[in-house]
């Protein structure tokens, strides 16, 4: 250890880290049984999906001006991506038909 800390120094830092991680991750399951029947968290179960996947997807497209391929490629794999989920309501089909096909135009079109 660094001159100066002790080992009671390095307790005093990580029993209190630990007992706040510890009840940071508990507390939401200790709010399920008031939260079961709530029309919100209904509400929120079937937008949040939609919503994340729209964030995630526009943040990566525009993510992708400096890459190799450009945004056009990124554009291209979301179109297959979406033209595979819409064929056969797969999401793993979906997620790496239209990871493939944007990684085979990275590397060998664009």
């Amino acid at each position: 250890m660094p001159a100066g800390v002790t080992l009671s120094m390095v307790a005093a830092v990580l029993i209190p880290v630990c007992i706040v991680t510890v009840l940071l991750r508990q507390l939401p399951y200790s709010f399920i049984k008031a939260l079961k029947g709530s029309q919100f968290i209904g509400l929120l179960g079937m937008t949040m999906p939609v919503g994340v996947m729209t964030v995630l997807v526009v943040y990566t497209v525009f993510g992708q001006k400096e890459a190799p391929g450009g945004i056009l490629a990124a554009l291209i794999g979301v179109a297959i991506t979406a033209g595979l989920h819409w064929w056969r309501k797969d999401s793993a089909l979906s997620i790496f038909g239209g990871t493939a096909a944007y990684m085979v135009l990275v590397n060998f079109v664009f």
